[in-house]
């Protein structure tokens, strides 16, 4: 009897070979592609303009190997499942290992989808193949075509007039300008004076409450200094205060929808504190499954990057089931609760919700980490809560008249808690001093009042806040810039290349980021637009859909391109060539001290360089400012950590210091190599001031490194671990300590490398 061969299974990240090969069985090889296996050449710009824009397509140095082993996989297998994940990105992973490997089996080829790691969903997956989608795979070249005509051929611009390891990004550079232009805003500001009066009155029942000045003559009170308050204080002095009207209501308040990625990213950021970053790399992990006791590795939620707020209607069944079971008949609406989705959102996945409603996140609280449960609970609280009924508020508004001023109060009362019994959306705007939950007395209309204290204030408007992470993804999704699966991306590219700063968990930019802005605006206009970029996302789901071909809507954009890139080389400013002295000698050699631009801004070096090499800070000595809130809460007594800056370099500590004297180094998110150790690694500092990595157990784990570790195993020698170094003239490159392994820090290889 002929031996039956086995079928393969590609997916994309290795952490989900475990769990399906758990779910498939005995019948199926899963093996891991590790990302792209095919990319555009780091050392040139790898597109051809003249002929259409063809990609040159080479493998990822570090892949050989890879490949290799699923060609070898593909000689014995009868059939292939390409399952990387279920995006732009993930199907053009499976165009390319499709092309590498498909020739090589025995049976066909097949194109699957998994919205969730369950065993049902892959299973029916499984059971139910596609082919793969050619149009999202040219969606997803004409934007790694774009990412690279505009990063290679500004960035080069940058370094030849600003300095080398500079770089401009098709939406990174949409993202800086936000942030750049939200300071200069700032900055202009001119503060407004103006006057509120507020009074605390009662009537012949309690509570007294207050009531603030409304109208003048029935028009909106606007008093812009103290002359003009005064006059209105002395309007109403000995004045009779009557309860004009009273104005009762019944208010609903909905249920948010359940979690797209860029809601999550925002909520996650104000309620648990986390970078987008963070969150989205804490839900890969939810996504591709957690280690529970008796029930092996379990997906726990749906795919983490949409921008649908679709939820299956199984899914909704299991809900409203759970919602039932858990809670009074009155928390459960008549039908499903239905959300709109944005016309352009792609809606090919559900929303962000847990596989298993009725795996509740206090059952599984011991068996995941603290950030990932954190994570999970929040997800699964939204989830639960979209398909509750509405919360009922009684309203009431008092107007209280003197002569021609009226005075207004506002209150209400929660008559039923409805979905607010398990969860309540927060907000970047709320205020302090909201009143929604003030409680105000049952009076009638028409009694007199009697005026207890009357309060004038001064207040002065306040400049527009800087942007939070949180506050930033929701202005580009609101601009259309980027997608949802982007969104964490840009904001660490930004930071990563020190052209944005987070200060007070607000993100400000720096002085090189301001500049290089503000160049690329005044000779990119197009590119930096957000318009712009959010008509390139419109043509990039054309071209997904089947209704623009690829290269027509590269050619719309690559013909301005050019002219801009022609006209930037001849005007843009050479701020190498411009020489601006400090007025200071050099302290070493004598010769005059001028100002350069290095990775981190601007910067005092001797115009005697390369013989001295003598340079300084510009600013050094300002005072400290307020320390930077961090991410997590403290070990011992669970309020805010703080990054402090000590003897050797940053750490964690508690906000509270000094009545809990709890801190901790800053992890790097990756786990001491040392056999046997359960620390991390953090970054420290020398006693002679130079940075170095290092385990969190010190004294009793020895480990150290001078480069800057990176949260990523080798693809060549699966080391745990790759580093980050730095050179003047090449920039950031990620290598291997072990095996030589080595390419380009950037992600998108935006930035040009010859």
């Amino acid at each position: 009897m002929a031996k039956t061969l086995k079928s393969l299974v590609i997916v994309e990240s290795p952490t989900k070979v475990k769990t399906l090969n758990k779910i498939l069985g005995k019948n199926f090889i899963v093996k891991a592609s590790v990302g792209h296996l095919k990319d555009l050449p780091k050392k040139k710009l790898g597109v051809d303009i003249e002929n259409g824009f063809a990609p040159e397509y080479i493998t990822i140095r570090g892949k050989g190997k890879i490949l290799s082993e699923l060609k070898a996989a593909a000689k014995k297998a009868q059939d292939i499942y390409l399952a990387p994940d279920p995006d732009r990105e993930g199907e053009a992973i499976a165009f390319h290992v499709g092309n590498e490997i498909g020739k090589y089996n025995k049976g066909k080829v097949y194109r699957v989808l998994f919205n969730e790691i369950t065993k049902k969903a892959v299973t029916e997956a499984i059971k139910n193949p596609t082919e793969l989608n050619e149009n999202r795979v040219n969606a997803q070249q004409a934007r790694r075509i774009l990412d690279r005509l505009v990063g290679y051929q500004i960035s080069p611009i940058l370094w030849r007039k600003v300095r080398r390891g500079l770089s401009a990004g098709r939406v990174q550079s949409v993202a800086l300008r936000l942030v750049c232009e939200r300071e200069k805003e700032i900055l202009a500001f001119n503060p407004q004076e103006y006057w509120t009066i507020v009074l605390d009155v009662e009537g012949n029942e309690p509570p007294p409450f207050p009531a603030k000045l409304f109208k003048i003559n029935d028009e909106k009170a606007e008093l812009h200094n103290k002359e003009e308050t005064d006059k209105v204080l002395k309007g109403i002095e000995g004045q009779s205060f009557i309860l004009e009207n009273v104005v009762k209501k019944e208010r609903k308040r909905n249920p948010t929808a359940p979690f797209i990625t860029s809601s999550l990213q925002q909520e996650a950021s104000r309620k648990l504190n986390f970078s987008p970053k963070k969150t989205m790399m804490l839900a890969q992990r939810l996504y591709e499954g957690q280690s529970l006791a008796g029930r092996g590795t379990v997906g726990l939620i749906t795919y983490m990057r949409t921008d649908s707020t679709r939820v299956a209607d199984e899914a909704l069944a299991t809900v409203r089931s759970y919602i039932q079971e858990r809670f009074d008949k009155d928390f459960l609406p008549a039908t499903p609760n239905q959300f709109k989705t944005k016309k352009s959102a792609q809606d090919a996945h559900e929303a962000i919700r847990p596989t298993d409603v009725f795996m509740d996140p206090k059952s599984i609280k011991d068996q995941l980490e603290n950030d990932l449960f954190r994570l999970y609970e929040l997800i699964w609280l939204r989830f639960v809560s979209s398909q509750m009924s509405p919360a009922i508020m009684d309203t009431t508004q008092f107007d209280i008249r003197a002569k021609e001023y009226l005075f207004r109060s506002n209150g209400s009362i929660v008559k039923f808690q409805g979905f607010t019994k398990v969860y309540v959306e927060s907000d970047d705007n709320q205020k302090a001093d909201s009143n929604t939950d003030r409680i105000l007395p049952n009076l009638e209309k028409g009694q007199s009042l009697k005026v207890l204290k009357t309060v004038p204030e001064q207040h002065f408007t306040q400049p527009p806040p800087r942007f939070s992470e949180a506050m930033l993804v929701k202005e580009l999704e609101e601009k259309g810039v980027g997608r949802p699966s982007t969104f964490a991306s840009i904001i660490s590219v930004i930071k990563d290349r020190d052209y944005v700063q987070t200060e007070d968990r607000r993100l400000q930019p720096s002085e090189l980021g301001t500049l290089v802005s503000d160049m690329l605006v005044e000779n990119f206009p197009d590119i930096v637009s957000a318009e712009f970029t959010a008509k390139m996302e419109d043509q990039l789901d054309l071209i997904e859909s089947g209704d623009m071909e690829w290269g027509v809507a590269l050619k719309e954009f690559y013909i301005p391109f050019k002219s801009n890139l022609e006209e930037a080389e001849k005007k843009m400013k050479d701020l190498k060539k411009e020489i601006e002295e400090t007025g200071e000698d050099c302290d070493k050699c004598g010769k005059p001290m001028i100002i350069k631009w290095g990775r981190f801004g601007k910067f005092q070096a001797c115009s005697a360089y390369p013989e001295c090499k003598n340079a300084k800070e510009i600013g050094a000595g300002k005072e400290e400012a307020e320390p930077e809130v961090a991410e997590g809460e403290c070990d011992k007594c669970h309020s805010s950590l703080v990054v402090k800056m000590g003897r050797f370099g940053k750490f964690l500590a508690c906000s509270t210091y000094p009545e809990c004297k709890f801190t901790k180094p800053i992890s790097l998110g990756i786990l001491c190599p040392e056999e046997e150790c359960k620390g991390y690694i953090s970054a420290r500092r020398s006693k002679k001031g130079r940075n170095f990595y290092g385990c969190s157990e010190y004294p009793n784990c020895k480990f150290t490194s001078w480069d800057k570790p990176v949260a990523e195993p080798c693809p060549e020698c699966q080391h745990p671990f790759l580093v980050e170094k730095w050179k003047k003239d090449e920039g950031a490159s990620i290598l291997c300590s072990k095996c030589g392994y080595k390419r380009s820090a950037d992600p998108d290889a935006e930035t040009a490398t010859a």
